[in-house]
């Protein structure tokens, strides 16, 4: 939960740090694409070390540099400041989410596996509503400083809550796995990599998680208030509306998920043409979108995200224990990649259009989404037919939907 506060803090305070800076719209999203691309980067080196140090390690780690990265915006005045202290808030969030999923399976038994994954991500959306509600009121009264520095507060007491009561398993305070190894590491990477399940979960990661990681990390709120004239009131609620339904899809998915793991990337693309056709009925609105329209586009966005963490599912049943962590890394990748385009791209067509964000220019700024679902969906379709093809030569049957339906829950937990 504070990880997510940390990561989307920037979003809801986009256009007070452009005064702030005095920069322009492509400048700021190339903050969040920075921090972005640390994360993404990170993603693989930090599997490696989860599967070495264990997750308290990394987790503790990680909320530390995003506390010291949230003090360095919150004091810094300057450019590159700010450049620095997003940079810290990536490097400490690419730590703190595949460490915990690490837990999920140190804890629970695999049938209760990917609902406890939904939940995990999903409660740690409630990091959100603090953005959007608690952050947002302090930046509009006592200023950028104060609330900055509160972030970095919350992140220094997680860490401290992190020591005195996570345990990496059963019994078990903290978990190290054999030395690290060039050569191991390299070989992990490799399988994982090659395993047609783990890239099946890289673009449904792809294709689900940027939408509304775009939308709740940098250009949502801007494009609200902004564009739409919603007043900021009524935009904090609508983001709570996010976290809300996002908390009531998750579990739903996770079950869904537990039943029917052999047609998982249906409800992936379910989950893509849903964004879609809500992205596409507002932008062609004529005129502002109504309140309601854009409740649904909320509700559309916040399936993204339980979504994105059937990638999740698709690296722990098609990988072994001792490379799950580096294999939930590569799957992280897709995502953000996704959404870290889409955050400059954005950005870059904003400053062209204009720079005085009207409703037209979010419209042309947002239409570039479609671009990335098309990679996303052809990732998905190409690497699913690979995945069938291994299964049926391991005499696993992809049933039809209605044999599917007519199941209640698999006898295995594959794939």
């Amino acid at each position: 939960m504070v990880a997510v506060l940390q990561r989307t803090s920037f979003g809801v305070a986009g256009l007070d740090a452009v005064e702030r800076f005095g920069t322009t719209a492509a400048a700021v999203s190339a903050f969040t694409v920075l921090q972005l691309l640390v994360y993404a980067l990170l993603q693989v080196p930090a599997g490696v070390l989860l599967d070495r140090f264990g997750t308290r390690r990394l987790v503790v780690t990680g909320g530390l540099l995003m506390a010291a990265g949230q003090l360095v915006l919150a004091f810094g005045e300057v450019l590159p400041l700010a450049v620095v202290g997003r940079v810290l808030v990536g490097a400490g969030d690419a730590l703190t989410f595949i460490s915990v999923l690490r837990l999920v399976g140190a804890w629970f038994p695999a049938r209760q596996a990917p609902v406890i994954t939904q939940l995990t991500g999903l409660l740690g959306q409630l990091g959100q509503v603090l953005s959007a509600v608690p952050l947002v009121a302090v930046l509009s009264g006592p200023g950028w400083t104060p609330a900055f520095a509160s972030a970095a507060a919350l992140g220094v007491l997680a860490v401290v809550l992190v020591l005195l009561l996570v345990r990496d398993a059963p019994g078990v305070r903290t978990r190290s796995g054999p030395p690290l190894s060039w050569t191991k590491a390299g070989r992990d990477l490799v399988r994982a990599w090659r395993h047609p399940g783990t890239r099946l979960g890289l673009w449904s990661h792809f294709a689900t998680q940027f939408p509304g990681t775009v939308f709740a990390l940098m250009w949502g709120f801007p494009f609200l208030e902004r564009g739409e004239g919603v007043p900021q009131a009524t935009v904090s609620a609508l983001f709570t509306a996010y976290v809300v339904a996002g908390l009531v899809a998750g579990p739903l998915l996770g079950v869904l998920v537990a039943r029917h793991p052999l047609r998982r990337s249906w409800l992936v693309l379910t989950i893509v043409a849903a964004n879609a056709a809500a992205w596409t009925a507002v932008i062609a609105w004529p005129g502002p979108a109504p309140l309601w329209l854009l409740g649904l586009l909320v509700l559309a966005l916040a399936s993204g995200g339980p979504g994105s963490m059937v990638g999740f599912d698709y690296a722990r049943t098609f990988n072994p224990a001792d490379r799950q962590g580096t294999a939930t890394g590569i799957v992280n990748v897709g995502g953000f990649v996704a959404s870290l385009l889409t955050v400059l791209a954005v950005g870059v067509v904003l400053d062209v259009t204009g720079g005085d964000y009207s409703l037209g220019d979010f419209r042309a700024a947002f239409s570039v989404q479609y671009l990335v679902w098309a990679v996303g969906l052809v990732g998905v379709l190409v690497t699913r037919r690979k995945v069938r093809e291994q299964l049926a030569a391991e005499g696993v049957v992809v049933p039809p939907i209605r044999v599917a339906l007519a199941q209640r829950f698999p006898r295995r937990d594959r794939p």
